[in-house]
């Protein structure tokens, strides 16, 4: 348990940091899923608007240090070929 007033004051940070963040990673995983959902029925068009509303979301993951650069440009390259695949 925090004792000094600067490790309340952190335990406090902390968790609203987290709620802020798995508020933003729920987001992140919505987005993901609405691609995942259109490629899956295979309407292309609607998996490629799906893809372009979650590129922005999955940067601003990056940004706000919620998820690694490369691990949201492999989901965005791999995202973007299945889509591409849909004929």
């Amino acid at each position: 348990m925090a004792n000094s007033p600067q490790a309340k004051k952190r335990a406090r940070q902390n968790e609203t940091r987290f709620q802020v963040n798995k508020a933003r990673r729920s987001r992140i995983r919505t987005f993901l899923r609405k691609v995942e959902e259109s490629i899956s029925s295979g309407n292309k068009d609607e998996a490629a608007t799906a893809l372009r509303e979650a590129q922005p979301e999955l940067m601003r993951g990056v940004t706000k240090g919620i998820l690694h650069k490369n691990t949201v440009a492999r989901k965005m390259s791999r995202l973007a070929a299945r889509v591409k695949a849909i004929s």
